[in-house]
């Protein structure tokens, strides 16, 4: 994925309200931005990291200024939750992620399980469609260890139990974990965070919901995907 501009790039004041900061720019200017991440970005909001931000060229917008990536001493790292689909649905396209090719139509957000959406389905003539979600892995607190989630996700737990239905039915479902960042070879569950949702993900794959995850690379120009994480201590 290539941004039409090069990020922007800042200083984080705060952030407030979920979906917004207040950030000075390079020329001296305080401005509040947009940010699309309804998480805690644990270890991603504290008063003076960098950042950057992509502007967008509709003037009807009332905030102009969108936070897309927070620079730790580690790298950057990704914080808009809605890249991740984009990203995916590029890689699975290019066939970067080996689990998900030999499908010729992704459709998004498509209705199903009665009152859910799924992210990406895909679809090829003679073969079950694939149900797959994607989430946004921004946390780590450990050397090379992405986690999820980073506070308590009832939503994603949900989701978990429809990719489980989807099985029970007979189809294939697959639950994409994509960390934005470019510091990390593993991934795990925050069961100090979440103990639902670690043990929903288990239960989910032990029911033959399948489990990928991938890191990425990050520039203030592009995101792409380009590596598998590995799995401390799965059983799937």
């Amino acid at each position: 994925m290539i941004f039409p501009a090069p990020l922007e790039r800042g200083i984080l004041i705060r952030r407030y309200k979920r979906f917004l900061a207040d950030v000075t720019l390079e020329d001296g200017t305080g401005t509040t931005v947009h940010v699309p991440n309804s998480g805690s970005m644990l270890g991603m909001n504290m008063p003076g990291l960098p950042v950057w931000l992509s502007r967008s060229a509709d003037p009807k917008r009332k905030l102009p200024l969108t936070l897309e990536m927070v620079q730790l001493p580690t790298g950057l790292v990704g914080v808009n939750t809605m890249r991740p689909n984009r990203l995916a649905e590029a890689a699975i396209g290019d066939g970067v992620i080996p689990g998900l090719t030999g499908y010729d139509v992704i459709r998004r957000e498509v209705r199903y399980d009665s009152d859910s959406r799924i992210d990406l389905l895909l679809e090829h003539p003679g073969r079950a469609p694939a149900y797959v979600e994607v989430k946004n892995v921004t946390l780590s607190r450990a050397p090379g260890l992405a986690e999820f989630p980073d506070c308590v996700t009832a939503r994603g737990a949900k989701h978990l139990g429809a990719l489980e239905r989807v099985v029970e039915a007979g189809g294939r479902a697959v639950m994409l974990f994509i960390a934005q960042r470019g510091d990390c070879d593993r991934f795990v569950t925050a069961d100090d965070l979440d103990p639902a949702y670690g043990a929903a993900l288990r239960r989910a794959e032990a029911n033959g919901v399948e489990v990928l995850c991938y890191g990425c690379h990050l520039t203030p120009e592009t995101i792409r995907l380009n590596r598998p994480l590995g799995r401390p201590g799965a059983t799937g």
